[in-house]
């Protein structure tokens, strides 16, 4: 993976002051984030994911107690994405404390994802996850091909309480990152908003599937799977816009963003901050430096002094 020596990422960092910003008290350099589920196991890719200019990282998300997760296969590419059903598999989240520890080095945020099958195991979870040093928790209530999780982010009392019971258990910020599967993700938002959340992150994968013509039979030993990458960034938007209109709750956007135009696509919509994944796969760590790079660029031919002034713009009513 390509990277900058240390010397160039200082002097990159402070050509593009004008994308710091902060979100649920978390100081970021770039408002670009690593999505959880890619390159978030160990310590050191972390690190390496904030020398490459993401501006916070997200860990894969991690459950109480150790998870197999699916049989193979759990990953096929598709035309317009990715998608897996690697099946929330986990060591444990009390497994990531020397991974937490390496990847707070890197002097940026370290957000770590959990996930649980009742409200008990999120705030245990959480709370073992802030005694490990991070710096705030993601909810992953979401997860489409995982039985139990992704109904949980479907129903918006249960989210509510989980959420409710999280807050209570840590005094870290709380992200509750949203599924795009349901009929009124705004419904759902605003459960966590009451509840107390600190960010919505939003979305989690579209459920989808593939076939293989040959075979007959469902490619993923799952059947069904989470689809991400540029076929869900239109879903994405949506979903950060509509979200945006309701809460006044900071949301990261996620979903399809492989340029600098998506990522702004994102700001405008209503998000503070966004994350990465997918893209890494087709454009290395390089993505990172390469969104902020455009994002900047775009600031400052349009008169922008901070990534903050166009958060949210597409809301505003024509003249």
């Amino acid at each position: 993976m390509l990277l900058m020596p240390c010397t160039e990422i200082h002097l990159w960092c402070e050509s593009l002051s004008n994308l710091s910003t902060e979100i649920a008290g978390l100081k970021l350099r770039s408002p670009t984030m690593l999505a959880s589920g890619i390159l978030g196991v160990s310590g050191e890719t972390l690190k390496r994911v904030v020398e490459a200019g993401a501006g916070a990282v997200v860990t894969k998300s991690s459950s109480l107690k150790p998870r197999n997760g699916n049989p193979g296969p759990t990953i096929v590419e598709v035309p317009c994405g990715l998608l897996n059903a690697i099946g929330l598999a986990s060591p444990g989240i009390a497994m990531m404390r020397d991974e937490v520890s390496e990847a707070k080095r890197s002097g940026a945020p370290v957000i770590v994802s959990v996930f649980g099958f009742s409200v008990p195991d999120y705030s245990k979870s959480a709370s073992v996850a802030e005694s490990l040093g991070a710096d705030a928790v993601e909810l992953n209530v979401s997860c489409p091909h995982v039985s139990g999780v992704g109904e949980i982010g479907q129903d918006s009392t249960v989210v509510g309480k989980v959420t409710r019971s999280v807050k209570r258990a840590v005094d870290i910020p709380v992200f509750v990152k949203l599924s795009p599967n349901v009929a009124n993700i705004v419904q759902i938002g605003r459960s966590a908003e009451r509840a107390g959340a600190d960010a919505i992150t939003a979305i989690n994968t579209l459920r989808a599937m593939a076939i293989d013509i040959q075979t007959r039979l469902p490619i993923l030993s799952a059947k069904i799977g989470g689809l991400s990458g540029t076929a869900v960034k239109p879903v994405a938007v949506r979903c950060v816009f509509e979200l945006r209109e309701k809460l006044k709750l900071p949301i990261v956007g996620v979903g399809g963003i492989s340029g600098w135009e998506d990522a702004v696509e994102f700001f405008l919509a209503g998000a503070s901050a966004v994350q990465i994944g997918t893209a890494i796969l087709h454009r290395d760590l390089r993505v990172f430096s390469e969104v902020a790079g455009g994002l900047s660029k775009y600031l400052d031919y349009n008169g922008f002094k901070n990534v903050s002034e166009i958060v949210g713009l597409a809301h505003s009513k024509p003249a």
